[in-house]
Order: structure tokens, then sequence, then C-alpha cells
């Protein structure tokens, strides 16, 4: 960056790290509130079962109708943020998160809830998107690697916030909405992010010469002709592995205390305030606390299993370890009484070595031009199995009037991963063995 007025350079400049790490912590702001919304669905899934008086496969549709949207905005986001940059994009794709979650806050009908949830899904998605490319403008060349770990840390808060408050806040305020509500507010803090953002960028863009990174998950049709093997094989992994790890958390809470009756929210007295603190402290022993140990775990050691990653390279290796660990984690929940915070333990480790595997092997099995393709059409079709998963864990629930058979697809998609990350291993070993270098090995070679 260079400076390109004669304003002082102060601590508060532009050009200094402090201004950096300020606008970090309103771009990590942005999807907060997003994720905080779309998990607290879940987390209050017996509540609302209960209260709206709705089948599971209904409580299931609501993520239905979010993956959908997401699968068209994923399609048509990119381009959006190339064609009007990143502020104008991220307003537009934060406003639409707010207003989703308003009308789901505030619906009267299954249909209206329905909307809302499509609404926040063409919103949520893209400014996940944008952040991305806010991250890059700020960032390349810089702490680009930091600052997507924070991000994404902070956005993962979000999650943990909705499963273990959101029967909380019900129980305590004696409504569902009120969970809802504090949703609505979580968007609207995001949006606040948002657009203190935009404020101290167009100041920096006064003062320097920046440059508006084009968004990194844009679709180009005519690229994916050039994909190999490799890279199909990690898609299907990447469908089948998030399609056994969301779907299930939409209805975890509900099927914990279904099956073992666990408390959806630690017993104790004292204020508001003083419960939440009592809810994490008692992760281990409520519904919503068990359902979040996944994303707890995630938020924990991904930083050290992306520094594995980089060490050991066996990018491959890793994917069918996770894989594995995955098929006896649903098993033993879904056949067994065995006290479900052990197996979400083990499941939590396979999210943390799958992904941290999956997703840097992307751009060491595509062309460098081809990346953002990739990503793109990875996660619009990844989205497809988050589409339709959710809908057949509510509906087998339905008609089984257990979770035993939802768990067993949950098993058989971790078996179809496993079978994708094996193939992914020998074609990899055909076309060089890429996926299992070191990074300096990658480099050397």
């Amino acid at each position: 960056m260079i400076d390109t007025t004669d304003e002082p350079v102060g601590i508060f400049h532009p050009t200094k790290p402090l201004y950096r790490f300020t606008i970090l912590i309103f771009v990590a702001s942005l999807s907060f509130g997003s994720y905080f919304a779309y998990d607290i669905v879940g987390a209050i899934a017996p509540t609302l079962v209960e209260e709206l008086g709705v089948a599971r496969g209904t409580v299931g549709t609501f993520y239905t109708m979010y993956s959908v949207a997401a699968i068209l905005a994923v399609l048509i986001g990119g381009m959006l943020i190339d064609r009007l940059g990143t502020r104008k994009a991220s307003i537009l794709f934060s406003l639409l998160v707010l207003a989703g979650a308003a009308i789901v806050w505030g619906a009267k009908s299954i249909p209206l809830f329905f909307l809302g949830r499509f609404i926040f899904g063409a919103g949520s998605e893209p400014l996940i998107v944008a952040q991305s490319a806010i991250l890059a403008r700020w960032f390349k060349n810089k702490e680009l690697a930091l600052s997507f770990g924070i991000t994404l840390t902070v956005s993962r808060l979000g999650t943990l916030f909705a499963f273990n408050t959101g029967e909380l806040i019900t129980h305590y305020f004696g409504s569902y909405r009120y969970a809802l509500f504090v949703a609505t507010i979580f968007c609207m803090v995001s949006l606040a992010g948002n657009i203190a953002y935009i404020i101290m960028d167009r100041r920096a863009e006064r003062i320097l010469k920046l440059r508006d990174e084009s968004t990194q998950e844009k679709i180009v049709f005519k690229d994916i002709k050039e994909f190999k093997l490799t890279f199909w094989y990690v898609t299907m992994l990447c469908v089948t592995f998030y399609s056994a790890i969301f779907p299930f958390t939409a209805l975890s809470t509900d099927f914990f205390v279904d099956k073992w009756g666990i408390s959806r929210v630690a017993q104790t007295g004292g204020g508001f305030f003083h419960q939440v603190f009592n809810n994490f402290f008692h992760m281990f022993s409520t519904a919503g606390g068990i359902s979040s140990i996944i994303i707890f775990a995630s938020m924990i050691l991904a930083p050290f299993a992306g520094r594995l990653v980089d060490k050991i390279g066996k990018r491959a290796t890793l994917m069918i370890i996770g894989s594995l660990i995955m098929i006896p984690s649903h098993l033993l929940m879904g056949i067994t009484k065995i006290y479900p915070a052990y197996p979400m333990i083990a499941l939590g480790a396979a999210f943390v070595l799958v992904p941290a595997a999956m997703w840097p092997s992307v751009p060491l099995i595509v062309r460098k031009e081809r990346v953002g393709t990739a990503f793109g059409l990875m996660t619009a079709i990844q989205n497809i199995g988050l589409a339709l998963f959710p809908f057949l864990n509510g509906i087998l629930r339905d008609i089984t009037h257990t979770y035993t058979s939802s768990m067993i697809m949950f098993c058989s998609l971790g078996i179809v991963g496993l079978i994708f990350a094996i193939l992914l291993k020998k074609a990899d070993a055909r076309e060089g063995g890429m996926l299992e270098r070191t990074e300096k090995l990658q480099t050397s070679g």
C-alpha cells in the first residue's frame, strides 16, 4: 500500500497494523449473526416440534430451504461481487440475511418460515464469499491465513452460542420466538459490523491505492471440463462428509432429548447471564451442548490440524482416517445407549481432520486459474447434499418414530465417503502423489 495523501501518519493510519486488525474485527463479525441464525433452528428443534405442532421433516425442510437458496446464490454471488464490488455486495447480502432472520422471527405460518429461511440462505452463503474477498483485499501477502482463521473462529462462535443458549433463551423467556429474536439481533450486529468496515474501507481508499480483489469462489463453466478425477473424488467426499455432519446436527438436539432424555438446559438458579455461563460450563450434560461438541472441537483444534497437514502432508490418508472415525461414531449413537458425548467427541475429531486435509488439497490438484471455479463448484454441489439430507433425516424420524434409521443413513454416508477417500488416494498416486507430499516437497518438486 502506498500513501497517496498528505494526511499525517498516526497510530490509526490505514498503513498501520492497528487499522488493519480493527477492520478484521468488523469483517469477522459479518458472519457471526448468520451462523447463529442458521443453527438456532436445530438448537430449539424439540421446542419447535412441540409448540408449532410440526413434524421433524418440517424442521429438516427449514434447512433444505436455506441450502436450495444457497445453491442458486453461489452460482451468481461471485459474479455479483465482481460487478458491484465487495462493499455494495456485502451490504446487499447482509440485508438479505437480516431480512430472512426477521421474517423467520415474525413468521405466523410454516410457508412464511420457509420464505424467511430461503431469503436468509440467499444472503448468507454469498456473504461468506464476499467476506473472503474482503480479507484478500486487506491481508493478501500479509496475514491472510491468520485472518481467515480468526474469521472462522468468530463465525463458529455463533454456532457454539446457538446450541448452548437456544433452549435456555426459550425456557427463560417462555417462547421459542425469543431465541429467533436474538438471532435477528445478532444479524443486526453483523450488519453494523459491515457498515463500520465500509466506513473504514472508504477512508483507506482515499488514502491508499487499494485494489478490490475479485471473489475466489466464482464458477466459470468452461473450466469444469479440465478437472481431473482427483478433483471429483474430493468433491464427492465433500458432499458425503458434510451431509453426514450438518444435517445430523440440524436435529441432533432433538435426537439427544428424544433417545436419552438429556436435559435441554443445565438446571440452576440465578439471573439469565449466570444461567448462560452455567450452560456453557455444563456443555457435556445438555442436549444443545453435546450438539456443539463438533464445532467446539474444530474451533480449538483446527489450527493445529492445519499445521499437521503442512508438516506431514498425507492429505488423502488423513481424509481416509477421518472418514473411518465417522462411521462408528454415527453407528454407536444409532444402535447403542452409550452416552452420546463420547461418540460426538470422535465425530469432532473427524470434523477437524477431514476439512483440514480436504480444502487445501484443491489448489494442489487444479490449475491456479481454475481454483475459483473449483471452490465454487464444490460449494454448490455440497449444498445439494445439505438440502436433501436434513429433509430425509426428519422424514425417517417421523416414519419410524426413532432416529435409528437416520443414524444408519449417516453411517452409510460415512462408508461412501470412505470409498471416495480410498479412490482419491489411488488416483493421486497415479497422478504423482501430490496430496501425500509435504508443502516443502511440493515447492522443491
